[in-house]
């Protein structure tokens, strides 16, 4: 219950303070004029994206978000105070639609990123404002207006640089803890790993490639784009990755590494063909456990499956073999799309 990717809530702005109606009432002026003040504006409700936020657990111990109403102005031609802002902070990769209408209205993707949910009410006009030459004691004032209020739903989008993705236990989460500081939940048996997790890998070697996010997504089965499995729930986080790392356990036996690799394929082609055209790593895990022959026969089968734009990686995540290999393409490749920005 520790991570939330979906979330839907309530925003409600503070109404705006009503004006007031008042008069000088000094000594020696039998007939002051209207002095009542206007009231305060209502709060707006801010969703505001916040690094340090990961899931929207918070969201499920409370779904109404409201600012505070403005206050009435008052005599003397003294204004309401506004009503304070309700600010939301939502982690970073939140999509945020209009519930009724499925309509996207902001994708908060920058620390500090503001999105106003719901404005304030205005506040009312005191008296004052009424006074003409054939009304100078004018007994009306106007109401504050109601704030925004409507249903907002969220999703999160985890931002990563690269997404490794597989079958359950293929060795994602054992990879992630290699190459990064992360320490995810590591076992022999399927779906470990239940929620995304996320880690630094860094290239101390050439300071100029800035350091990357990796995403360790949850474990894709066949069906997953249909809602089968974890899957369906986290494939939208593959989709903000700039490019993919495909882990496939090579001690299986038989045909199965191929049958499991296509797989994974066509899940990511059937939820999305831009996904599946992604840039993709291939590497083969669990080496430790294969046999020297089998070893070469399945980096041959797979290099000419793939074709030699596509590079396959040998690995043992536990053992630590190939990992420098892998880590060097994957920072040439980061290194190559960063100077294609503009």
């Amino acid at each position: 219950m520790g991570f939330a990717d979906e979330a839907k809530f309530y925003a409600g702005a503070g109404r705006g303070g009503n004006g007031c109606i008042s008069f000088r009432r000094e000594k020696f002026v039998p007939k002051g004029g209207p002095n009542g003040g206007d009231g305060g504006r209502g709060g707006d409700v801010w969703l505001v994206a916040d690094p340090g936020l990961q899931s929207l657990i918070e969201f499920r111990s409370r779904i109404h978000f409201k600012a505070e109403n403005g206050q009435s102005g008052q005599g003397s031609d003294r204004n309401g105070r506004g009503g304070r802002d309700c600010l939301v902070p939502v982690p970073l990769g939140s999509v945020v639609r209009d519930a009724d209408t499925g309509e996207e209205l902001v994708d908060l993707t920058q620390p500090g990123q503001r999105f106003l949910a719901a404005r304030g009410g205005a506040g009312g006009l005191g008296n004052r404002h009424f006074a003409t030459a054939t009304d100078r004691a004018p007994r009306r004032a106007t109401p504050g207006q109601d704030g925004e209020a409507r249903w907002l739903s969220i999703e999160l989008k985890m931002l990563a640089d690269v997404g490794l993705i597989g079958l359950p236990n293929a060795g994602k989460s054992t990879l992630l803890s290699r190459l990064s500081a992360a320490r995810p939940k590591i076992a022999d048996y399927p779906f470990t790993t239940l929620e995304p997790q996320l880690g630094v890998l860094t290239f101390p070697e050439d300071p100029d490639i800035r350091p990357c996010i990796l995403a360790d997504i949850p474990g894709l089965i066949e069906g997953a784009h249909e809602g089968v499995g974890l899957g369906h729930q986290f494939l939208r986080h593959i989709e903000r990755t700039s490019m993919l790392v495909q882990l496939v356990d090579a001690s299986t036996e038989g045909e199965r590494p191929f049958e499991d690799y296509r797989v994974v394929l066509a899940e990511l082609a059937a939820y999305s063909a831009e996904l599946a055209e992604r840039p993709r790593l291939l590497a083969l895990n669990k080496l430790d456990l294969v046999a020297p022959g089998r070893q070469a026969e399945l980096a041959e089968r797979f290099a000419a499956l793939l074709g030699p734009e596509a590079p396959v990686f040998p690995i043992s995540a536990r053992e630590g073999a190939g990992l420098q290999a892998l880590r060097d393409c994957l920072g040439r490749m980061l290194a190559c799309r960063t100077e294609e920005r503009p």
